[in-house]
């Protein structure tokens, strides 16, 4: 078999359109950048600005838009290989509005069905995925059928294949929580917007996962626990090695099982458009753990990228290069841990 992959990540795609001038609302703004979107496409494209070797599992529609996105993952150096097209739907596209510091509309046109949830068990390289060094699934890939059952076979292909021998990497899996109400549909929504049948498959995600990621709402939707400490002994009970709480203004709470505790708190930046900063984090999360660094320094690299981007109008093409994050580590990001390390 060929050399494993860094990374691979599974899920949604599509093309952000976001407005080129800030403080606008949408009726009014006259100028739009074309820009590859998607959180799971952003975390291997910001992976491999940080030098690692990804690849997409996601599909597109057969059109113009789709062709496009196979263009930028090439020009970005990720891996296009399990990106395949579905003639029925349309490649999705978001449009979002961009009012700094903190608030940033988006606008979904995924219907009447986003490609990128057609995804089918049958047609994954399930070697490949249990082979890579960090696989990265999403919330959004349980949201509906054929999707749904997709990524759940892939994580149970790498929870089931033989653990690494002891002198070799760690095989890493994170669940990038990802909670978006609107992609779970009226049929599943119910009166609690969808999140009761959300948690049911969160949590059986979660048994195969070692590595969660969230939001403090996110968190509440996965576990019931808003307060970020009790979130995130939630998520560990469920399975995961290490619960990454991100608290926006208050920094990001990491626990890890050994009992070592991360709190990093924000970088200082001028924020331009926060959309991406998740997708930054996540990428060099993965880096963070690829190179076996002990916990505060992954949360302190993964925050550092997270607010160069949030820095930045952009969110594929903004993803920041190693000496960005450097530069940013070296000006100042500061934080606590406490506990041990292995």
């Amino acid at each position: 078999m060929p050399e494993p992959y860094d990374v691979i990540t599974m899920g949604r795609i599509g093309v952000d359109i976001y407005p080129l001038q800030t403080g606008v609302p949408l009726a009014r703004v006259e100028t739009f950048g074309k820009f590859l979107g998607g959180s799971p496409s952003n975390v291997a494209v910001a992976a491999a600005r940080l030098g690692r070797r990804t690849a997409l599992i996601t599909r597109t529609g057969r059109d113009a838009f789709g062709d496009y996105l196979h263009q930028a993952l090439g020009d970005f150096g990720v891996d296009d290989r399990w990106v395949s097209a579905v003639a029925e739907y349309p490649t999705p596209v978001t449009f979002c509005e961009i009012f700094p510091p903190d608030h940033f509309p988006l606008y979904f046109y995924r219907q009447p069905k986003a490609p990128d949830l057609e995804i089918r068990s049958g047609e994954l390289d399930l070697e490949a995925v249990r082979a890579a060094r960090v696989f990265w699934m999403t919330g959004t890939g349980l949201c509906a059928e054929p999707s749904r059952t997709a990524t759940l076979a892939a994580l149970r292909a790498r929870s089931q294949a033989p653990a690494p021998e002891a002198s070799g990497p760690s095989r890493v899996t994170v669940f990038d929580l990802d909670w978006r109400p609107a992609f779970w549909g009226e049929g599943a929504a119910g009166k609690d917007g969808g999140a009761g049948t959300a948690r049911a498959h969160y949590r059986e995600a979660l048994a195969h996962a070692t590595v969660a990621v969230g939001n403090v709402e996110e968190c509440e939707i996965a576990t019931g626990e808003r307060e970020p400490h009790a979130a995130a002994r939630a998520l560990l009970d469920s399975g995961p090695e290490l619960a990454v709480v991100k608290q926006g203004p208050a920094g990001v709470l990491a626990v890890h099982r050994d009992g070592t505790t991360a709190e990093i708190p924000p970088l200082p930046v001028d924020v331009v458009n926060g959309l991406g900063a998740g997708d930054a984090f996540g990428g060099a999360l993965c880096h963070g753990l690829l190179a076996g660094w002990d916990t505060e320094h992954v949360m302190r690299y993964a925050n550092a990228a997270g607010a160069i981007v949030a820095s930045r109008l952009a969110c594929s093409s903004a993803m920041p290069f190693p000496h960005e994050v450097e530069q940013a580590l070296a000006e100042g990001v500061t934080g606590t841990a406490t506990g041990t390390t292995p």
